[in-house]
């Protein structure tokens, strides 16, 4: 497995394809409609410009991806970056999850970031224990926050410091 940095024109179509079932089939995802490859590619060039968009890859493919985006606009929370990795399910309890994480979290501390915040659609067991497992600590829930697939669900905020 290499971790690099996400290229939009060349791993946009996989990381989409990834992305579509939680978008489609779960709640870990509130988006309604999988966004398609130019959607990512758009993302990814957006993103990058001030985060870090990472893919793992295995003979050539794309199978995994972590990113970081603003928690905020205002100034004053330009030191903290909310943080997501999504793995394919044939990948899942491969190591990968974690390695990317490693790897973005070093990216970002070194970007002078100080927080990522990790945001968990409740309940999600096999995540919360993940990103516990990562370090991170539950700061809040807020109750029936999101609507999807004919339910309200709660959003939960864990915290990581990087510093």
């Amino acid at each position: 497995m290499d971790i690099r940095r996400a290229d939009s024109g060349r791993d946009a179509e996989a990381v989409a394809a990834i992305y579509a079932p939680y978008v489609s089939d779960t709640v870990i995802s509130f988006e309604d409609v999988p966004p398609t490859a130019a959607e990512m590619a758009a993302r990814i060039d957006r993103l990058t410009n001030t985060h870090e968009w990472l893919v793992a890859v295995d003979a050539g493919e794309v199978f995994g991806y972590a990113y970081a985006c603003p928690h905020r606009e205002r100034a004053a929370y330009r030191w903290t970056t909310e943080v997501t990795v999504y793995v394919d399910p044939g990948h899942h309890r491969s190591g990968a999850g974690r390695a990317l994480y490693k790897e973005l979290f070093g990216r970002l501390a070194a970007q002078g970031y100080r927080t990522a915040l990790a945001v968990i659609a409740l309940p999600n067991d096999a995540s919360v224990g993940f990103h516990e497992a990562c370090g991170f600590e539950l700061v809040g829930v807020y109750r029936r926050l999101g609507f999807k697939l004919g339910a309200w669900w709660d959003v939960g905020w864990w915290q990581l410091d990087l510093a």
